[in-house]
């Protein structure tokens, strides 16, 4: 399916919605999404939500790999891109045109953000996703980078190398290095919002006040006689 879909459009039109959040960690775009889940299921939508790096065929390969420190940029960039292609194929590309909606915590990207950022080749990170089909809605969730920080310490007590950058040797201080790549990565999200046409959610809001803009972004996109909430 994959060599197929590479010779059409993304632009093809699916019968179901593609809605994403984009944003870094610590942003909040994972309760918004299961919140907005949970909403559309009550209304009598058909729901199918998918996550980055959840694909059984290199979760635990990429585990790991990060568990002994062996994952070099293409390495990892190679590993979310079988990762994608594995959902896509299996899951996304299928039920879109079943109709259902779904919902997909991060989507191509993160990985164009993240890759670009470890240095791996622009125009090629693009080609490896060029199968994929673009979205109907891109939420991206913006957030100061002392926010994102605070947030992700509340539920564990010590940051990760990876999410860390400490693999691109930008400080041997991990919360340092994380400040870095991830205000990094901010400046690729921030490029990419206007090319890409990404409604932006400002993140430090209430949780309630997020969900309300979520929600009146999805009404003029799903039939308004269905959603009555």
């Amino acid at each position: 399916m994959i060599a197929e879909l590479r010779s059409k459009n993304t632009e093809y039109h699916a019968p179901g919605k593609l809605i994403v959040v984009e944003g870094i960690d610590g942003s909040g775009k994972s309760t918004q999404l299961h919140l907005l889940e949970k909403w559309l299921r009550s209304e009598g939508h058909q729901v199918f939500t998918t996550e980055w790096n959840s694909s059984q065929i290199v979760k635990e390969i990429t585990s790991k790999g990060k568990k002994k420190g062996l994952l070099s940029p293409i390495t990892f960039s190679l590993l979310h891109a079988t990762d994608f292609a594995d959902r896509y194929e299996r899951n996304v590309f299928p039920l879109l045109r079943a109709g259902y909606i779904v919902l997909s915590d991060r989507y191509v990207y993160t990985a164009y953000a993240r890759d670009v950022v470890r240095k791996c080749s622009f125009e090629g990170v693009r080609k490896m996703y060029s199968f994929a089909i673009k979205p109907q809605l891109v939420f991206y969730f913006r957030v100061p980078i002392d926010v994102a920080i605070n947030r992700i310490l509340v539920g564990r007590p010590k940051l990760k190398y990876y999410e860390s950058g400490m693999d691109l040797n930008l400080s041997n201080d991990i919360f340092e290095s994380y400040r870095i790549f991830q205000s990094m990565i901010i400046d690729q999200y921030e490029s990419m919002a206007a090319q890409e046409g990404f409604t932006i959610v400002d993140g430090t809001l209430d949780i309630e006040e997020q969900q309300k803009l979520v929600r009146e972004e999805i009404r003029k996109m799903v039939p308004i006689h269905a959603l009555n909430s």
